[in-house]
């Protein structure tokens, strides 16, 4: 659809994945189930920690902002995402597409900075576990916590707000099943090159800083573990940063492919699938991994089935 007659785009079309034939209907269940899955887990770990007093741990405290991180990504995208595979394109007005740009890149970045706040409070733990009770109060826990949140929602506003005022002149499709910084430079009428200067200067810190700070922290952490005389205690605090580690390479794995990796040989289908990694399989694998490593979600688990 094109809008020709017009000087303004004030909607647009997101073609998902374009023509599925006769799959549709199969496409839409499984991302449903996927949705549906999706919501559960990360609700269920919120709750487990918030209930639970075997859950009242700094380390678990993290892991809930992680999974309400999830959940607003997931409940951002999946939802359009499910509307333009069912009718085989979706509208969504232009404060629509930007507001959902919003609040997507800004959770993106906020999990930048929480998954080093995670490493850090393993590092603690690992490294000064007789100082860790008393550095990591309640207020030390929640300035963590909250810093993520301010530095991702404020500097992506800096971001966002200029693609705010770009002008959409005639072509109004996005070839994609979310509303993305890229397609809109694409479709934008304006001039872009500011907004692609300030991505690219936002963009490297944003991301080598916190890996950075990420393999640092593991570094001493893993120096302490060898030097731990027994096979239990090794075992035991490898076990408390396995499936950090786990999350922290999936996530940064997929924003390498996708913004960090030149995109002049990706395909169309190659960033949808890549995107898919990032916007729908991450938040589902993350409560997925907590919970099959984590003997305490387990037994947390296990106890309100037994009382339910």
């Amino acid at each position: 659809m094109y809008m020709e007659n017009q000087t303004r785009v004030t909607e647009f079309i997101l073609l998902g994945f374009g023509n599925l034939h006769n799959f549709n209907i199969a496409f839409f269940i499984f991302f449903l189930i996927i949705f549906l899955l999706t919501l559960m887990g990360n609700l269920l770990i919120i709750l487990l920690v918030s209930i639970n007093v075997q859950l009242q741990s700094p380390m678990y405290y993290f892991l809930s902002h992680l999974s309400f991180s999830d959940l607003v990504i997931a409940t951002n995208t999946l939802p359009n995402m499910l509307g333009a595979i069912l009718l085989g394109g979706k509208k969504m007005t232009y404060l629509g597409c930007i507001t959902q740009l919003y609040f997507f890149s800004g959770t993106t970045v906020t999990e930048c900075f929480l998954l080093p706040v995670m490493s850090y409070d393993r590092y603690l733990a690992i490294c000064n576990p007789l100082r860790y009770s008393c550095i990591m109060d309640l207020k030390c826990r929640i300035c963590l916590s909250l810093w993520p949140w301010v530095l991702g929602l404020t500097l992506n506003f800096t971001i966002v707000l200029p693609i705010a005022n770009f002008n959409f002149c005639h072509n109004n499709i996005i070839d994609h099943f979310y509303c993305e910084l890229f397609p809109l430079q694409k479709l934008s009428c304006s001039d872009t090159s500011f907004v692609e200067l300030e991505v690219f200067l936002f963009s490297l810190p944003m991301f080598i800083c916190p890996c950075g700070f990420i393999v640092g922290t593991y570094v001493y952490i893993f120096l302490t573990i060898v030097r731990i005389p027994t096979t239990t205690g090794k075992q035991k605090a490898l076990s408390t940063c396995s499936s950090h580690l786990i999350v922290v390479g999936t996530f940064y794995g997929t924003l390498t492919a996708k913004y960090m990796i030149p995109s002049k040989g990706h395909t169309l289908l190659i960033n949808k699938i890549v995107s898919l990694l990032h916007t729908v399989f991450t938040p589902l694998f993350n409560p997925i991994i907590y919970s099959l490593r984590n003997q305490d979600i387990k037994s947390a688990l296990k106890k309100v089935s037994c009382k339910k």
